[in-house]
């Protein structure tokens, strides 16, 4: 199906991200036997929990979450594979799984996005394949003991991240989204390895990278600044870069301000509905949040705006809503 090309439309229009997906599939209340399906009754280990595999066992679920965000507006649809590398999924003993979920997942996106874009081909809808930074991490130890040691290597990420990719490309994305960076080595790695995967396929796609600053240091985990972030990544041509995760808007805002005057890529941010209470949940209403990114907007930082943890579909129509009033950030 013909659609814009992104890469013009982000400079025409602030471009609306999903939401959060693992939230919405807890309200399915799924059990054992739920994540296992057909396919793997006979599994050796437990998959309780194992949000990536739905795509094989309950891709209804998926499709329905989807077409949600899309009935309240979103432009981009993320594939439910944020743990979709064999160095994730090695926690279930599903390595060898990792390509057909990857790839049926994005096939699921890409069906109800081009569904709604044959509806509306104004507004066409697009698919951004999601990779996560995986449990493991380049630039730190996992043992306080043990400062010089690393639980994966180099080698071993980009193989990782390039099994992701080769199946997310083949699934029909139109988009890669490096998200949740909290190393920047992973995310190195990763943009090392699509680069592999682009020669590879005589082929390129939009990229988006986004950042996670943890707390309020406004470091990410390895400690850079979100202007030493963006410099890490630059050298790479993105469609755009920004953060998610960790934060609520309020508390993101001036990092993106940091690199909204940095960069001339675009600029995306999906936080979450403010920070956790104390049993985990996400209490910030889609009113509460769509007032705080309307400072976002007032300001002239953003191309693409969504949400992360705690975020539903009725805080992506009210983000929706809002940015329609708006024109992005200003790109070359």
């Amino acid at each position: 199906m013909s659609k814009p090309d992104i890469k013009d439309l982000v400079k025409e229009k602030i471009l609306v991200l999903d939401g959060a997906m693992g939230s919405l599939i807890q309200t399915y209340k799924l059990e054992e036997e739920d994540f296992r399906g057909e396919c793997f009754k006979d599994h050796t280990h437990p998959v309780k929990g194992n949000n990536d595999l739905l795509a094989l066992v309950r891709p209804d679920i998926l499709k329905e979450l989807h077409c949600r965000y899309l009935e309240a507006g979103a432009d981009i649809l993320e594939t439910n594979t944020f743990s979709g590398t064999t160095i994730a999924q090695a926690d279930y003993a599903l390595e060898d799984a990792v390509y057909d979920i990857n790839f049926h997942s994005a096939k699921i996106a890409k069906e109800a996005a081009d569904e709604f874009t044959a509806k509306n081909p104004d507004k066409p809808r697009y698919v951004a394949g999601s990779i996560g930074p995986t449990n493991r991490t380049l630039s730190m130890s996992p043992d306080v003991n043990d400062p010089g040691y690393r639980a994966v290597s180099w080698e071993e990420l980009v193989e990782a991240y390039k099994e992701q990719t080769i199946a997310l490309i083949d699934g029909g994305v139109d988009i890669l989204l490096v998200e949740t960076v909290f190393d920047t080595l992973n995310a190195k790695a990763c943009l090392f390895a699509i680069d592999e995967v682009f020669d590879e396929k005589g082929i390129k796609l939009p990229i988006m990278v986004s950042g996670t600053i943890t707390d309020a240091s406004g470091r990410t985990l390895s400690g850079q600044t979100a202007e030493a972030f963006l410099t890490s990544v630059s050298h790479f041509d993105l469609l755009s870069v920004g953060f998610n995760c960790a934060l609520g808007a309020s508390m993101m805002k001036p990092y993106l301000e940091v690199v909204s005057k940095n960069t001339d890529f675009g600029v995306s941010a999906h936080p979450n509905a403010g920070l956790p209470n104390e049993f985990g949940e996400y209490d910030e209403s889609p009113a509460d949040m769509a007032v705080q990114i309307k400072e976002f907007l007032e300001g002239s930082m953003i191309n693409i705006i969504g949400g992360c943890c705690g975020t539903t579909p009725d805080h992506i129509r009210a983000i929706a809503d809002l940015a329609a009033n708006y024109k992005p950030r200003a790109l070359k």
